[in-house]
C-alpha cells in the first residue's frame, strides 16, 4: 500500500508539474499573439475582373490571383479531396490533432540526422493560423504558437467558416491563390466541373506546387495525385470504382485561352485608370471588383484592323525607312536571326528576315527557321527612299534601290502566298504555323509605321464608348492618343462655330462672304490673313458651303459676326476645349482638344443636344455583388418586373431623358444635316461610296501636323485621328481628307454592315424646304442645283437675303477693355 501510495502521489506531482509546464507555455508563448478573432471578418485579396460587353474577360488584376467561393458554393467532391490529404479528423478534433502529432514525433525521432526535412503534422486550422497570423518559421516555437492559435480559431469559428478561409488561401503554384484560380488555371474549368482526378491534383498541391508541377515533375505529380485519390477512397469521399477510374486517367493540363479574352488592350487600360483613381491601388488590386466594361468586341476588332491598315498604308506612301538590322548573311546566319527576335509591335502575320541576295526583279531572304523565299519587286515599289519632310526619293527601278544582302527586314505574306495557304502548302500557311515556307514563298516588305494614330467608337446617345484604339500596338507604346493626346483639331472645330450661329438665329441658307480677310493685331504684331485652303474666293456662299467645303475665310467672319465669348461657350459647352480663348484663330482649330472629347462632342451634335459624358465602364460590383456604380443611373419603373407564367407582356417601361441641354435640338439636326453635305458634297465625299447616312467633318491642322476626320450615323459617332508623337508634318497635300478619311471609311464600312439604313432623325416642328443649292433662295420651278435645306419655322429663306461680311453683331459695353481678336497661331484649314 506504501508502494501504490508513493506511486499515486507521484504521478499526481508529475501530473501537476505537467499541467504547470502546460500552463506556463500557454502563458509564456500566448502572451502577444495576433489577435486571431479578425479571421471572423477577413477578407483576403481578390481579383478585380473587367469583362466586355459579351461577357468575355477583359482583364483582370491583382497581386494575388485569387476567386473567393464562399464554402457552401465549394462542391464536396473538392472540400472532401482536401480534406482527405490534408486533415481526414478535421471535423472531429478542437484544432489539434494528437494522434496525428504523436505519429509525425516518432517519425521525426526515427529521422533525426538523416537531413530530412522535419515531417509536420499540421490540422487544416494550424495551416490557417500559419498563413494568416504567423510565419513560415520551421521552429518548435512557431509550432507552438500555431496549436494555441488554432485552439483558439477552434472556439470562436465554425468549421465552415475555417475551411472556406483555407481553401480561398492556399497557394496552388501557377499564379493560383486559392481553388477557384487553381481550376481555372490548370484546367480552364470552374469548380462544379471539376473530375475526381483534377479535384485530386490540385488537392495534392498545398505542401509544395513546384515539387508537383503538372510538366516539369510529371511522375512526382501523378504519384501525389494517386496518393490523394487513395485517401479519397479511404475517407468515404469516393467508391472504389470511382477511385479506379481517376488513378487511371491522364493528368492534362489546360491552361486559360488567349481566346477567352477581349483584345483591346488600350481600352482596358483606360478602364484601370479610372478604377484606380475611384479605389485607389488596394482596391483595384485586391478589392474583388467585378467590372461590366462597355467595349463591344466585334467593333474593336474592326477599329483595330481599320487604324492599322490606315496608318501602313499612310507610312508606305511616304516611302522606306531602311532595314531593322543587319546581319552578315555567311554560315550560320539562321542563328544570329532567331537572336535578333520579334521586335514589339511587329503584327503576328509579319516575319523578321534576312536578305541573302538582290537583283532587279526581287531578293531572296530567309528565315531563322531555314526556310527561304523571294520579295518580288512589285512587292516592294512602295519603298522609294524616306526624304526629310515627308516626301519621297526616285521611283524603285530595281530592288537594290532598296534593299542589300545582310539587311533585316519585315516581311508579309504576299496576296498570291496567301491564297495558297488553303491547302497548306504557301508562304501563308508557313507564316501561320511558324515553318519554313515550302518553295520559294512570295513575300511582301513591310516596315512598322512611325507615325502615330487613334481611332475612337462610342454610342452618341450614352457615351458608352463601343471601341477604343490608341496606336499601332499596345506593346510598341501604352501612350493612347485618342485620350492623352491633345492636338489641335483644326476645321473639326468648325462645326461648333456653326452651331453657335444656328443657335443665334442665322440658318444654313444665310449667305457670308468668302474675300480676303485681314485684321491688324496691334503695333508690332503685323497683319493677320487667314486664306483657304484652295488659296480661292468665292464671294457670298451660303454657310452649308462653308462648312462643306470647310472655308475659312467664311468660319472667321461668321465667327466675328457672332462672336468668340459665344463660340469659345458653345466649345466650352460641348467638352471640346473647357477654357478657350476668345480669339478669332481658336475658330479655326488652334485651340487643342483629345480625340475622344472631340467625337463626344459630335454624338452631342446627332443626338439632338443633350450631353453625354464619355464612359467605358457600365457598371461595377464589389466583391459581395453589391453595385456601387453605374454609369446609367436613371430610375426605371418595371424593368425588373417579374412576369408571370401566362401573364399578359406589360409595356415597355419608360425610361426619362435627364440629359442636360447643350444646344436646341433643330439647331443640332440641322448641322447634322449640314455635316451629311460634307459627306456627299465636301471634303468627306470618298465615304459617299458607303451608300448610307453618314454625316462628319474633315479637319488639317498648320503644315498638315494633325489629320482628323469626325463623324457618325444616327447610332454609331466616331472619330479618327493621325500624326506623330513629336508633331511634324504628315507630308505636302496631306490632310484629313487622305489620311484619316479612309481609316474611317473602312471602319464605318464594317461596323454598319449588319445595320439597317436608319436616316438622321429630325425634331419635331423642323420644316425642310427646297433651295437652291448656291445662293439659298427658294427653289423655283427648272432650278437644277436644288437640295432639301432644315429651318425652324418661321426662318425660311426669301429672295432676299442679308450678307455677312464679318462685322460684330453688337459693339462691346461702354468702358470695356480692348481685346484682342486674332492670334498668330491661326490659319488652320
Amino acid at each position: 500500500m506504501r508502494w501504490i501510495f508513493y506511486a499515486v502521489a507521484f504521478l499526481l506531482a508529475a501530473g501537476a508539474a505537467g499541467a504547470g509546464a502546460v500552463l506556463w507555455v500557454f502563458h509564456a508563448y500566448g502572451r502577444g499573439l495576433p489577435d486571431y478573432r479578425q479571421l471572423a471578418d477577413h477578407q483576403p485579396p481578390v481579383t478585380t475582373r473587367v469583362h466586355g460587353g459579351d461577357g468575355r474577360l477583359l482583364a483582370e488584376y491583382a497581386t494575388e490571383r485569387r476567386i473567393f467561393v464562399p464554402v457552401g458554393a465549394i462542391p464536396k467532391r473538392v472540400s472532401r479531396a482536401f480534406l482527405a490529404a490534408e486533415d481526414s479528423g478535421f471535423h472531429g478534433h478542437s484544432g489539434v490533432d494528437f494522434v496525428s502529432l504523436a505519429g509525425a514525433a516518432l517519425a521525426n525521432i526515427r529521422n533525426y540526422g538523416s537531413g530530412r526535412r522535419p515531417r509536420g503534422a499540421s490540422t487544416i486550422t494550424q495551416q490557417v493560423a500559419k498563413n494568416f497570423l504567423l510565419t513560415n518559421e520551421v521552429s518548435i516555437e512557431r509550432k507552438i504558437k500555431e496549436a494555441i492559435l488554432a485552439f483558439r480559431i477552434e472556439r470562436a469559428l465554425t468549421k465552415d467558416r475555417i475551411l472556406e478561409l483555407y481553401l480561398n488561401e492556399i497557394y496552388l503554384g501557377f499564379g493560383s491563390y486559392g481553388v477557384a484560380a487553381a481550376a481555372l488555371n490548370y484546367f480552364d474549368k470552374p469548380l462544379d466541373e471539376l473530375t475526381v482526378a483534377e479535384a485530386a491534383y490540385l488537392a495534392a498541391l498545398p505542401k509544395a506546387p513546384n515539387n508537383y508541377h503538372p510538366t516539369r515533375r510529371r511522375a512526382a505529380a501523378l504519384a501525389r495525385r494517386n496518393w490523394v485519390v487513395g485517401r479519397m477512397a479511404e475517407t468515404g469521399a469516393i467508391s472504389p470504382a470511382e477511385a479506379e477510374a481517376a488513378r487511371a486517367s491522364p493528368l492534362e493540363i489546360r491552361p486559360r485561352l488567349a481566346a477567352e479574352f477581349v483584345e483591346a488592350p488600350f481600352f482596358a487600360e483606360e478602364v484601370r485608370r479610372e478604377l484606380m483613381a475611384r479605389f485607389g491601388e488596394r482596391g483595384l488590386y485586391g478589392g474583388g471588383l467585378s467590372v461590366r466594361a462597355t467595349v463591344d468586341p466585334r467593333l474593336q476588332r474592326i477599329a483595330d484592323r481599320a487604324l492599322r491598315d490606315g496608318l501602313a498604308r499612310y507610312d508606305r506612301k511616304h516611302g522606306w525607312r531602311g532595314p531593322a538590322g543587319s546581319i552578315a548573311p555567311e554560315a550560320g546566319w539562321e542563328g544570329r536571326l532567331a537572336a535578333f527576335g520579334r521586335p514589339p509591335g511587329l503584327p503576328a502575320d509579319w516575319r523578321v528576315a534576312l536578305t541573302l541576295e538582290v537583283g532587279r526583279a526581287g531578293a531572296g531572304i530567309g528565315f531563322a527557321d531555314g526556310g527561304r523565299g523571294t520579295v518580288p519587286l512589285e512587292e516592294m515599289r512602295w519603298a522609294r527612299p524616306w526624304r526629310e519632310g515627308q516626301r519621297l526619293g526616285p521611283k524603285l527601278e530595281s530592288a537594290a534601290g532598296a534593299l542589300a544582302p545582310g539587311d533585316v527586314v519585315f516581311v508579309e505574306p504576299a496576296p498570291e502566298a496567301e491564297a495558297d495557304a488553303a491547302d497548306g502548302a504557301g508562304a501563308g500557311a508557313a507564316a501561320a504555323e511558324g515553318a519554313a515556307p515550302e518553295g520559294p514563298g512570295r513575300w511582301a516588305l513591310r516596315q512598322i509605321p512611325d507615325v502615330g494614330g487613334a481611332l475612337v467608337a462610342l454610342d452618341p446617345h450614352t457615351g458608352r464608348v463601343l471601341a477604343m484604339s490608341g496606336g499601332w500596338d499596345f506593346a510598341l507604346s501604352e501612350f493612347n492618343r485618342a485620350t492623352q493626346a491633345r492636338r489641335q483639331p483644326g476645321s473639326a472645330f468648325k462645326p461648333f462655330v456653326y452651331m453657335a450661329a444656328l443657335d443665334s438665329g442665322y440658318t444654313p441658307a444665310t449667305r457670308i462672304l468668302d474675300a480676303p480677310f485681314v485684321i491688324d493685331q496691334g503695333p508690332g504684331l503685323g497683319k493677320w490673313k487667314p486664306a483657304n485652303y484652295t488659296r480661292k474666293f468665292h464671294g457670298p456662299s451660303t454657310m452649308r458651303l462653308g462648312i462643306e467645303k470647310s472655308r475659312n475665310l467664311m468660319t472667321v467672319r461668321l465667327a466675328r459676326t457672332v462672336g468668340m465669348e459665344r463660340v469659345a461657350e458653345y466649345a466650352r459647352r460641348f467638352g471640346v476645349v473647357e477654357e478657350m480663348a476668345p480669339r478669332l484663330a481658336m475658330s479655326l482649330g488652334a485651340g487643342e482638344t483629345t480625340l475622344l472629347d472631340l467625337t463626344a462632342a459630335y454624338a452631342m451634335l446627332v443626338n439632338g443636344g443633350g450631353r453625354i459624358v464619355p464612359t467605358t465602364i457600365d457598371r461595377i460590383q464589389d466583391r459581395d455583388g453589391r453595385v456601387v456604380f453605374r454609369h446609367d443611373d436613371r430610375p426605371c419603373e418595371g424593368c425588373a418586373a417579374a412576369l408571370a407564367p401566362g401573364a399578359p407582356v406589360p409595356p415597355v417601361p419608360r425610361v426619362p431623358d435627364r440629359r442636360e441641354r447643350v444646344a436646341d435640338a433643330a439647331s443640332a439636326y440641322q448641322m447634322v444635316r449640314m455635316l451629311e453635305g460634307v459627306v456627299r458634297r465636301g471634303t468627306g465625299r470618298r465615304i459617299a461610296e458607303l451608300a448610307r447616312p453618314l454625316a462628319g467633318k474633315t479637319g488639317t491642322s498648320n503644315d498638315a501636323f494633325d489629320a482628323w476626320f469626325v463623324g457618325f450615323s444616327p447610332d454609331l459617332a466616331a472619330g479618327v485621328w493621325v500624326g506623330f508623337d513629336a508633331p511634324r508634318t504628315l507630308g505636302p497635300r496631306e490632310s484629313g481628307s487622305s489620311v484619316a478619311v479612309p481609316i474611317f471609311k473602312a471602319f464605318m464600312a464594317d461596323a454598319l454592315a449588319d445595320s439597317p439604313r436608319v436616316p438622321f432623325r429630325a425634331p419635331p416642328g423642323v420644316l425642310h424646304v427646297r433651295i437652291d443649292a448656291a445662293t439659298g433662295a427658294p427653289a423655283r420651278p427648272g432650278d437644277r442645283n436644288v437640295i432639301v435645306e432644315a429651318f425652324k419655322p418661321g426662318t425660311q429663306p426669301t429672295r432676299e437675303s442679308r450678307i455677312l461680311d464679318g462685322a460684330p453683331a453688337a459693339p462691346p459695353p461702354p468702358g470695356a477693355p480692348a481685346r484682342p481678336v486674332a492670334a498668330s497661331s491661326g490659319g488652320l484649314y
